[in-house]
């Protein structure tokens, strides 16, 4: 059986760590070099660096301050917002990134993604999806881009297997109703969408405790999950949660 992989979540604001409730309400929480040592410290198997403003401010990737955090890293490290062409995804990847997830601009520009896995790898595509519950569609879920702020006409399921079919290699699937409630992933969701595409889906949004994660993992086929605000309030470190996994039966990576 595959370990399940523990992926940190940096939301980034203007340079700082930063966490809301779904999408809003955002608060400073932190230096995301400093809190990126730390979880590699405590032993987290990849990290998620999300400019959270990027595509709704039209602003390019933050290179120099995704450098300083690869610097502190030597995981598997994934890099968001503001990436918009071939260009910012070949500028993130020397930046340090292993890995660069489409988001708003993957659903402006689907080209986007077959052009970059055709360069640089499918590996090096990630889908991020965020994704509203909406029972006028036909999987119940709406896409949602800029950062949570603007609706789509896309369906999440149907979205979800057009992007692996052009070419991303895993999806970051984030449940907006969810997101920063510390109170269970969206396991419904998380279900469809990883037993609808071949690729790893990583669930996000909604984790509080190890149990969610044990729920995600088992009931909802998760591959990975990303945890923000558990360990971010101290309330639990990567070590911990892992621990609690590991005593429930689910596989993970340990060092």
């Amino acid at each position: 059986m595959l370990k399940k992989r523990i992926i940190v979540c940096l939301d980034v604001k203007d340079g700082r760590t930063t966490k809301g409730i779904q999408f809003k309400n955002n608060l400073d929480i932190g230096d995301p070099v400093e809190m990126a040592a730390e979880y590699y410290r405590q032993g987290v198997d990849e990290l998620v660096f999300y400019d959270i403003m990027a595509s709704a401010r039209g602003n390019a990737p933050m290179l120099s301050l995704i450098s300083r955090v690869a610097s502190q890293v030597f995981i598997p490290f994934c890099v968001g917002g503001g990436i918009r062409t071939v260009e910012d995804i070949r500028a993130a990847i020397l930046a340090g990134a292993e890995k660069v997830s489409l988001n708003s601009q993957a659903v402006q520009n689907p080209a986007l993604i077959t052009e970059g896995a055709r360069i640089f790898g499918n590996q090096c595509i990630v889908l991020g999806m965020d994704a509203a519950r909406d029972s006028s569609l036909p999987s119940g879920y709406r896409v949602f881009i800029n950062g949570g702020r603007t609706a789509t006409q896309l369906d999440a399921r149907e979205w979800a297997m057009q992007a692996v079919s052009l070419g991303a290699g895993e999806i970051v699937l984030n449940s907006i109703d969810a997101d920063g409630t510390r109170s269970g992933y969206e396991i419904s969701l998380t279900r469809m969408i990883s037993e609808s595409v071949s690729v790893p889906v990583i669930a996000s949004g909604g984790g509080g405790t190890p149990e969610h994660l044990a729920q995600v993992f088992s009931d909802g086929k998760a591959d990975a999950a990303l945890i923000a605000s558990m360990v971010h309030s101290g309330d639990y470190t990567v070590a911990s949660v892992k621990q609690a996994l590991m005593e429930k039966g689910i596989p993970v990576r340990t060092a």
